[in-house]
């Protein structure tokens, strides 16, 4: 879910990054290259994301990428280290998953003054889920299809061997300190039921740790807004910086939620005409493992993001980070914690394949 800036602050930090952006190109692609149109990304609501082309010395355009930088004075931390998805994503490439190719990147601030990525630019849009871009088609039946679009291409994700893929990337999270990572964010709720409420959730999950079983390779966002479409089609997944090596129920209980008309408050639901089963059905049919207790893995996903939009709402209404979509989120907070509660008091399990 890039950051807004105003228009003024804008205009000044594009012209200072692409002066020092210019000077990675020449390096990269050889004298008299450049950068050209150089813009914040519009879609998504979480990060520095910027679209670019390179073009040559006679002004050619000679390919299209997007460059992520780590945010400014921000510890350099999970999903605040940019750096951390290039090998990432270099060992899902290898390993076939579809997403982004890196050009290059870097872990130090001397070239863009913080770490970067720069990916190629891959064709397609995402499918924000509560306000789709126009060019989607509103027909039931293919929106039906993208969703399970969605949930076999997390299927294929959670099948990757990452003891082979990504050997030296990062060791497995346990769910506690999954937990433990979003906990500090409810601090910053402004709303006290928001406060009351996260905090309650998160009780409830404490006391029914649930079994972590299959480990694996976690999107931690994984949802048609981080898919590329081109048309109803799926053809890459982006945005890893919540990613992780951990329990893969984080991200079947993320796409549940997301999909799910209860989680959201009545003015914000999900253009979703697809059900909870077809979702888990389209997941098992396509090779994804066993999970179990998935009512409280989505029960999590609420929590997780009841936590980061309280955060986001906060830095929109204090003028540090504005951006609007964060107060027509707002009201889904309490509803995303309150369903949590009563899906943390369920069980339910997905009957697939071996759970090794």
């Amino acid at each position: 879910m890039s950051a807004t800036f105003s228009p003024d602050l804008e205009a000044v930090e594009t012209k200072i990054l692409s002066a020092r952006l210019d000077h990675c190109i020449e390096r990269e692609f050889g004298l008299g290259s450049r950068s050209a149109n150089l813009a914040p990304m519009q879609d998504g609501h979480a990060g520095l994301t910027f679209g670019f082309d390179v073009v040559d010395a006679a002004g050619r355009r000679t390919g299209s990428y997007v460059l992520k930088l780590a945010p400014d004075r921000v510890t350099r931390r999970g999903n605040t280290d940019v750096y951390r998805q290039a090998p990432l994503l270099r060992g899902l490439k290898a390993a076939g998953m579809p997403v982004p190719a890196i050009a290059w990147a870097s872990p130090d601030e001397d070239d863009l003054g913080a770490p970067y990525l720069v990916m190629a630019r891959l064709p397609g849009r995402i499918f924000l889920v509560w306000d789709p871009d126009r060019s989607f088609s509103r027909d039931t039946q293919e929106l039906h299809q993208m969703w399970l679009q969605a949930a076999r291409m997390l299927a294929r994700l959670h099948t990757i061997d990452w003891q082979t893929a990504l050997p030296n990337w990062e060791r497995p999270r346990p769910l506690i300190q999954e937990l433990g990572i979003w906990t500090p964010l409810l601090r910053h709720a402004q709303n006290p039921e928001w406060l009351a409420k996260g905090n309650e959730l998160h009780g409830v999950l404490v006391g029914a740790v649930v079994d972590e079983r299959p480990i694996g390779v976690v999107h931690g966002d994984f949802q048609p807004g981080n898919i590329l479409y081109v048309g109803a089609r799926a053809q890459a997944v982006i945005d890893w910086e919540l990613s992780s090596i951990g329990s893969q129920g984080l991200d079947v209980g993320w796409l549940l939620m997301m999909s799910d008309p209860e989680a959201w408050e009545q003015t914000w639901r999900p253009i979703a005409p697809v059900s909870r089963e077809d979702i888990i059905d389209a997941y098992r049919e396509a090779g994804g493992p066993t999970l179990f207790d998935i009512d409280w893995y989505q029960a999590l996903a609420h929590f997780r993001l009841g936590a980061i939009a309280g955060l986001n709402v906060k830095l929109h209404r204090t003028g540090r980070r504005p951006d609007p979509f964060w107060e027509r989120f707002a009201p889904s907070i309490a509803t995303l914690f309150a369903s949590g509660i009563e899906l943390a008091r369920r069980k339910h399990i997905i009957a697939g394949g071996t759970c090794d």
